[in-house]
């Protein structure tokens, strides 16, 4: 593991964070038990590889370019494939980046990242700032465009939970967009049924779906565990889940637009999500871990 492993606490909680792989959250453990109790997934291996961790930023864009290409102000973008088997970019370039820790101490840490133009081809700052109180896990991530013209973007959380056969989440979501073999989007249906988040039990559930008109809260509970789990983003208006049939784990993640948003015309970019910052300008994205004791 590598050595800028940093470790925060407070009273109930312990958050240890790996900056030198993707600015990850590779612990998040409930103090309030006996012995800690891992609340997001923990790798069981020395953390290597993003995808082994707890958690990992998404910036500047969330989940899939479709094809790696999509046109805006006239010029077209093309990224090639970030994850072995995926032939479509996914969740930007700050996830496979080290990032700096800037500022830490006992329950507070901030890490940036920075990145220069090339196949995004715009210069952004990235900046997740992380504060533990009692309970409470805030993140805020941050981008701002440094280059010297308007920026497609958009910002994400990658939380993965653990699960059991009794696990459930109960949270509002008007609509889901189904998806084809490589999970992308086709489309968009009243999330009804299977693809109903109220009061249901999600893991082993199979699914691999963005949802819009998020309620910006998800309440996750197991009648075996000593906590309930609130998660809340007050500015993500869109929601992914990702329950793999396999079960163990599952990611719910606030985000600020929809999947493969980039694809469709810019026209629609603002329906979706999609935000466009001038030079200078920045955007940002909370999310909240509260554990509560039952």
């Amino acid at each position: 593991m590598s050595s800028t492993l940093l470790t925060l606490s407070s009273s109930r909680l312990e958050l240890q964070l790996n900056p030198s792989i993707g600015g990850v959250i590779s612990r998040l453990a409930y103090l309030g038990a006996e012995s800690p109790v891992s609340i997001l997934r923990e790798s069981l291996t020395p953390l290597e590889n993003v995808l082994e961790a707890g958690n990992f930023p998404l910036v500047p864009y969330v989940n899939r370019i479709r094809g790696g290409a999509f046109a805006f102000r006239g010029r077209e973008i093309r990224l090639e494939p970030n994850m072995a088997g995926d032939p479509s970019p996914l969740h930007g370039q700050g996830w496979l980046n080290p990032w700096t820790a800037d500022e830490v101490d006992g329950s507070s840490a901030v890490l940036s990242y920075r990145h220069e133009p090339g196949e995004w081809p715009w210069a952004y700052e990235a900046q997740q700032d992380f504060r533990l109180v009692d309970s409470v896990l805030d993140v805020r991530l941050t981008c701002t465009n440094t280059s010297g013209e308007p920026m497609p973007c958009g910002l994400g959380q990658h939380p993965y939970f653990q699960c059991g056969p009794q696990t459930r989440i109960d949270t509002g979501v008007g609509f889901v967009w189904t998806i084809d073999d490589k999970v992308l989007p086709v489309a968009k249906l009243p999330a009804t049924g299977r693809y109903d988040l109220k009061d249901r039990l999600i893991c082993g559930q199979a699914l691999d779906n963005g949802f819009a008109d998020w309620s910006g809260r998800a309440l996750i509970t197991d009648p075996d565990w000593l906590f309930e789990i609130e998660l809340s983003s007050p500015e993500a208006r869109f929601f992914q889940i990702y329950s793999p049939a396999s079960g163990g784990v599952f990611v719910a993640e606030p985000v600020s637009h929809a999947n493969a948003a980039l694809n469709e015309p810019e026209t629609d970019w603002l329906a979706l999500g999609i935000r466009i910052l001038e030079p200078g300008e920045q955007m940002c994205l909370d999310m909240r871990i509260d554990v509560r004791a039952i």
